[in-house]
């Protein structure tokens, strides 16, 4: 593995990392918190949350460690001989799937529901009971995910 490959292949796992801390803490402290609040309080927090959340910073890490993961996909499927490229053909899917695809496809769609949904109403109250369970069971898996994502990364190091 080269100095560029390696390099690529650090900052994806310090990306992968950060995402899955991320997604942890949600799972395990933001969405429990906003859940014993009441229903309009909580939709309003998540709605901020998801507004603050779209910032340059975040961008980077999220996207930026999608494109190095996509990235090192073809350089592992380049050297599929070497023990390196398997590990990190493994741990750019979990990633790519997990924190991409999963965000894309599972949570922003819920997010955007939310979005549109008056805090007050009692509608409302009815998409956040829903909101809170599908959000965070959604949200395990990519925690789940970018955690393996960030092992499998830098296991390919370690083969390196």
């Amino acid at each position: 593995m080269g100095t560029l490959l390696f390099t690529t292949t650090f900052l994806a796992v310090a990306g992968s990392a950060l995402m899955a801390g991320l997604f942890f803490v949600f799972s395990n402290t933001i969405m429990a918190a906003l859940g014993r609040l009441p229903p309009p309080t909580g939709i309003a927090a998540m709605q901020s949350i998801n507004a603050t959340i779209l910032n340059p910073v975040f961008f980077l890490v999220f996207f930026g460690t999608s494109v190095l993961c996509a990235g090192l996909i073809i350089a592992a499927i380049v050297n599929l001989s070497q023990g390196w490229a398997l590990p990190l053909v493994a741990g750019a899917l979990c990633y790519l799937v997990g924190s991409l695809l999963l965000t894309m496809v599972c949570n922003v769609p819920l997010n955007n529901r939310l979005a549109g949904a008056g805090a007050g109403t009692r509608e409302a109250a009815k998409i956040w009971t829903e909101y809170l369970q599908i959000w965070t069971a959604w949200n395990h898996l990519r925690t789940a995910l970018c955690l393996a994502a960030t092992g499998l990364l830098t296991f390919a190091l370690y083969r390196a």
